[in-house]
């Protein structure tokens, strides 16, 4: 006879998550440690009691944001390479809502999020309960079905025995290298308090053990043969270089077979910044060195990526190249109608190696030689100097911008200035964390790093809000070590709750804050496309004037910093900002610096071509312009 138990679905759902390990080549460890939550009506009385009341060992986080507590949790799994995860739970109506942004993120950059969502009554006694959105066409409807289109996998318990087939597939989809992102539960909450009779045998202890699957012989004979047929080869390091930890079998088979290779932003840190082969950010944010070698290589060989328009220029960047492609996923290794070996990249890495005898490319010195002109341009970037001449690099693009700027700031510095200042001074094993507007190319493009896992940029939904909520989840899953958030004004005022969550937790984090009052990156793509400065600059209206015809704010960010406890600086140019990082390295608190950035001071393309919406009807000779570029590159690029 099945031995059994009774208990509440919320206990159910606690003590089996507190049962859940993996392993990875023969190492086990904890799947869940914690959980996040903002209590609401919903869940505080389900598995809110569960979580209170119940014996586990998983500690419990309070959110200040539902989005920020989640996008703290997907942090949390990308640094543990997916190993480990932080699951959500939030009340219903608007507190589920605040979490369908974030599954979007898990989602588009594959990363496991598992979240249960409080919903409405599975009896309807009450209907419409509060915050409850009615539907006279179907009642089966609620604010969770939104979740629908951002996640992996969707279920919705309206019976407690379902529990148990649905935490199953969860931790299945979860934990599939190939397939994982956001998992969404939604829990009524009246059938969280429900209790059923669950086979004991469902909380046991469960290891849950991912694989290593090896290509196929045919398809690595395929990627064998093409690699052989060319001559000068490129390497898409690729964000499944990461998770599957094989940046030291991809080095070493560069270096074997003399292949350079480059990264997209879910890749940059696998491998060491400083290795001879390596040429650094590829595409739309990439730099001239990884761009230049991608237009006269004869063939792509990409592994772990998604190819997404970033790393391929939309298509443009290297459309005429054959492409051959190892991933764990079959739907993006056939993308670019590439010749594809589905598996694992430090296995199929491996057994590619042993096939290609004793291949070497024809490379002689243009790599090194694309290497020493990128050095030149960074040494450039990391030197401007902003006085009262202003530098021609930025003079020339809005002249008027940079005087009314520093005039309203009381002085600004180049925001490349302001990286390489934060790169020379911070620690070598210090992790940074970015996401949107245009730290990302910045970061893409100038972050070095030879320190593993150090670079935690979210840039798959490049989602606005990620970046101090995800430095609280890197120092969850590494505490020992400092985080910085890469972070501009506009981010942190969409997003900077879980501030505060790291004050309550006791965990240092620090903000370096780049205001250019603006969303600086946009400003660039619509004047850039011939359109006039609107809603892209944070000015005061002033009457019936035009916004962008008003005064700069000047918002004092480390006084509102300095309200929630931080410890802040302020930094008008370089000293103050050495000022700045030295004294904040010897804080055990967390810091914000507060740093006055120039619009227009940062990276700009270099030959990656981004397609963009832009008006058929162009009204300026620039729109016209534009237009005419983009019909030019259409022409070249990949339609597939």
């Amino acid at each position: 006879m099945i031995k059994t138990e009774r208990m509440s679905v919320g206990e159910a759902i606690v003590r089996f998550l507190d049962n859940q390990y993996v392993e990875l080549d023969g190492v086990q460890n904890k799947l869940v440690e914690g959980v996040f939550t903002i209590f609401g009506h919903g869940c505080v009385l389900g598995v809110g009691e569960a979580l209170s009341m119940g014996k586990h060992s998983l500690k419990v986080y309070q959110g200040k944001n539902e989005q920020g507590m989640a996008q703290a949790a997907i942090a949390y799994a990308k640094q543990n390479n997916r190993r480990k995860i932080m699951p959500c739970v939030s009340s219903i109506g608007p507190g589920a809502a605040n979490m369908v942004t974030a599954a979007g993120t898990a989602t588009a950059n594959n990363i496991p999020l598992l979240l249960f969502p409080g919903d409405t009554f599975a009896t309807r006694q009450p209907d419409p309960v509060l915050q409850q959105i009615e539907h006279d066409y179907n009642p089966m409807i609620t604010t969770n079905d939104a979740y629908k289109a951002v996640t992996r996998y969707f279920d919705r318990i309206v019976r407690p025995e379902q529990v148990m087939s649905a935490l199953v597939n969860a931790i299945r989809v979860l934990l599939a290298p190939a397939h994982t992102g956001a998992v969404a539960i939604a829990l009524p909450q009246d059938v969280q308090g429900e209790c059923y009779d669950y086979p004991v045998e469902f909380f046991k202890k469960r290891i849950n053990r991912i694989t290593r699957p090896v290509p196929v012989e045919e398809e690595l004979d395929d990627l064998a043969a093409a690699i052989k047929e060319s001559k000068k080869p490129l390497l898409i390091v690729g964000g499944g270089v990461k998770y599957s930890e094989a940046g030291q079998e991809v080095a070493e088979f560069c270096q074997k077979h003399n292949i350079p290779f480059c990264e997209t932003q879910a890749g940059k840190s696998a491998i060491k910044s400083s290795h001879p082969l390596n040429l650094g950010g590829l595409g739309v944010t990439g730099n001239s060195s990884a761009n230049i070698i991608a237009k006269k290589c004869d063939l792509i060989i990409a592994v772990g990526t998604r190819f997404t328009d970033f790393t391929t220029a939309s298509k443009s960047l290297y459309a005429d190249k054959k492409v051959v492609t190892l991933n764990m996923s079959p739907f993006h290794a056939s993308k670019l109608d590439a010749i594809k070996a589905v598996g694992d990249a430090k296995a199929g890495i491996t057994a590619l190696d042993k096939k290609l005898d004793g291949y070497t490319t024809a490379y002689k010195d243009e790599v090194l030689k694309a290497k020493k002109e990128w050095d030149k341009e960074i040494y450039r970037l990391t030197h401007i100097k902003v006085d009262k001449d202003y530098s021609p690099e930025i003079e020339e693009h809005m002249p008027d911008v940079v005087q009314n700027f520093i005039k309203e700031h009381g002085g600004a510095m180049a925001q490349t200035t302001a990286i390489g200042i934060i790169r020379e001074m911070i620690p070598d094993n210090a992790i940074v964390i970015g996401s949107s507007g245009s730290l990302p190319g910045d970061l893409q493009r100038m972050w070095t790093t030879d320190c593993k896992d150090s670079y935690n940029m979210e840039y798959g939904y490049s989602c606005m809000g990620y970046e101090i909520a995800g430095s609280l989840g890197c120092k969850m899953a590494f505490p020992d070590r400092e985080i910085y958030a890469m972070v501009g004004d506009g981010s942190y005022l969409m997003m900077h709750t879980e501030m505060v969550t790291a004050l309550q937790e006791g965990l240092k984090i620090n903000i370096m804050l780049f205001d250019n009052a603006s969303f600086g990156c946009i400003n660039n793509l619509q004047m850039g496309q011939g359109i006039d400065s609107l809603c892209t600059e944070l000015r005061y209206r002033n009457g019936d004037a035009p916004i962008r015809k008003g005064k700069f704010m000047n918002i004092d960010y480390a006084m509102s910093a300095k309200g929630y406890g931080f410890t802040t600086y302020t930094a008008h140019n370089e000293e103050e900002l050495r000022q700045a990082i030295s004294a904040s390295l010897k804080e055990q608190n967390s810091t914000l610096i507060d740093i006055k950035v120039l619009p227009k001071s940062m990276t700009h393309g270099y030959d990656g071509w981004w397609n963009v919406g832009c008006t058929q009807n162009p009204r300026t000779s620039k729109q016209k312009e534009a237009l005419q570029e983009k019909q030019k590159m259409l022409e070249k690029a990949r339609r597939y």
